[in-house]
């Protein structure tokens, strides 16, 4: 449960073997919940809607960027500052696109995260089609947090697999005190 707002951190429904053993849990992911898992509750579905939708934003998007490139052309500013302005998207959505394609696959750093803040902002075109694109093939973020919640369930298996019998006992299956000769 999440401590802030009394929420279960994952959605009802969603348990799992592991979890009702007490193991780890998996990470919901953004539309997804913990559908990705199974690929239960509609997950195909839930896929090719977060497809479409990553795609009409990122249009509705251009669009509004083509509505501001008109108002810099009817402002007269020139033809510096309209390939300033229109090589600062460019570039700002191609460095978008590649850090958002990275971090679904690697877990990405705080700090240089928070210092490209401004940047991912301006490039938010090409994170919309950085989702996209992976929603083709899989929930965004899915392979990475795959990966993690199978490490974590294999370290779970490991530190809770039992002995059979008594610990004490030798590979002949006789305890030490009792060994005979």
């Amino acid at each position: 449960m999440s401590d802030e707002n009394g929420t279960q951190d994952t959605p009802a429904g969603t348990a799992h073997p592991a979890a009702d053993a007490g193991g780890p849990r998996p990470e919901p992911l953004r539309f997804f919940g913990t559908t990705w898992v199974d690929h239960s509750g509609g997950y195909p579905a839930r896929r090719a809607g977060v497809a479409v939708g990553s795609l009409v934003v990122a249009a509705a998007s251009c669009l509004v960027l083509r509505f501001a490139y008109e108002g810099l052309a009817l402002a007269n500013t020139g033809s510096f500052v309209t390939v300033l302005v229109i090589a600062m998207f460019a570039i700002c959505s191609a460095l978008a696109f590649r850090h958002t394609w990275d971090s679904f696959t690697r877990r990405p750093d705080p700090d240089r995260q928070a210092n490209l803040r401004g940047l991912l902002a301006i490039g938010f075109v090409g994170s919309l089609l950085a989702y996209f694109f992976r929603s083709l093939t899989e929930a965004p973020g899915e392979k990475l947090h795959r990966a993690e919640y199978e490490a974590a369930l294999d370290q779970h298996r490991r530190r809770t697999a039992k002995r059979s019998g008594n610990p004490r006992k030798n590979v002949s299956g006789q305890t030490k005190k009792h060994r005979r000769t």
